[in-house]
């Protein structure tokens, strides 16, 4: 039987939680959840009334069900991700697909997202899998049904891009994981030549890195390698959560100002502003002091590196899939709503 009482606790953001040996900061009840629902519940069913039946099947999902846990960025194929492809849905819908992601994420979060789209356009232009990629093969799916009461989700999702939104008794609980994910990083011809999608990304951990004193940087750098990809993918989003690499109170204010503007680029600035400011909040719950950062492979513009930040209620990851840093993968999670579950 279905015990709603138990999703409800495992949903909910309040109380604590343990992830191995550290107890992960959660809001309290009275402060339940990241904002109201309300805009994304109203922009949703506008997308969903304005859809065709067999369109409105394929764009939605049982809440909690595999597709929903089963996330993944990463390319396989011809890229087709759960859900209802922008190339499958008339002017109308597209529009109506964007305006739920307007009421989510902030200016600069629809434009990284529309950044990270038209690179998969780039590749199609210079044969990279021409046929099987474009800036319109990225799915809009909706999880369980959008209501004031009980738990729904909405998620974005393709080949370098992922945002989960996870609601319950219309407040968002969770926004994620997030993705913003690149190939190339850097375009160097063609159209978008100049376009770098995640320039603060990679820009902030190298400028953070490189002010350490050879003893920090040292115990910093945890690898001689980079790392080639992700650690905290599908199933495993709580398994790196470990503290490695260097803490923030050994830092610099300076350096301590820099380790933050990377967590907000990550956990925060793709936010619209209400969002933002209960975000910003959340991620800084626990010991910030305690905060590590951890890097791996060499610190050189053009080679590959990576690096993982790590809070006790949150997980930063970036590695370098190539070896000349084009090609990067992200990944943010909080640890304490891992797609809105608790458990």
């Amino acid at each position: 039987m279905h015990n709603r009482a138990l999703d409800r606790r495992r949903i909910i953001a309040g109380g604590a939680t343990f992830v191995g040996a550290a107890m992960l900061p959660r809001l309290g009840a009275a402060q339940a959840g990241l904002g109201s629902a309300a805009d994304p519940l109203a922009a949703t069913r506008k997308f969903l009334a304005g859809l065709e039946s067999d369109k409105r099947q394929s764009a939605t999902f049982a809440w909690n069900g595999p597709q929903w846990r089963d996330w993944n960025y990463f390319g396989s194929g011809d890229n087709i991700k759960p859900g209802l492809r922008l190339e499958q849905m008339d002017p109308a819908q597209k529009q109506a697909a964007w305006a739920v992601l307007a009421v989510l994420l902030s200016p600069d979060g629809i434009e990284k997202s529309r950044n990270v789209m038209i690179l998969q356009d780039v590749l199609a232009s210079q044969g990279n899998m021409s046929g099987q990629r474009s800036s319109e093969r990225f799915s809009f799916a909706v999880f369980g049904a959008p209501s004031e009461t009980g738990a729904w989700g909405f998620r974005l999702e393709g080949h370098h891009l992922h945002q989960s939104i996870a609601v319950l008794d219309n407040r968002i609980v969770s926004v994620t994981p997030s993705s913003f994910s690149v190939n190339p990083n850097r375009v160097t011809a063609g159209k978008h030549a100049g376009l770098v999608t995640l320039r603060g990304e990679e820009t902030l951990a190298r400028r953070l890195y490189g002010d350490l004193d050879p003893k920090l940087q040292a115990r910093a750098r945890v690898s001689a390698a980079p790392m080639n990809n992700i650690l905290s993918y599908a199933g495993k989003e709580r398994a790196n959560a470990q503290a490695v690499g260097i803490a923030a109170a050994e830092l610099t204010s300076a350096q301590r100002d820099l380790i933050w503007q990377l967590i907000d680029l990550y956990a925060v600035d793709y936010l619209v502003p209400a969002l933002a400011e209960t975000q910003r909040a959340r991620v800084r719950l626990g010991d910030r002091e305690a905060v590590h950062f951890a890097w791996s492979g060499p610190n050189e513009v053009g080679r590959a590196f990576g690096y993982r930040v790590i809070g006790q209620g949150f997980v930063i990851e970036l590695g370098s899939v190539d070896p000349v840093a084009q090609h990067l993968h992200t990944v943010y999670h909080d640890l304490a709503n891992v797609l809105g579950r608790a458990e």
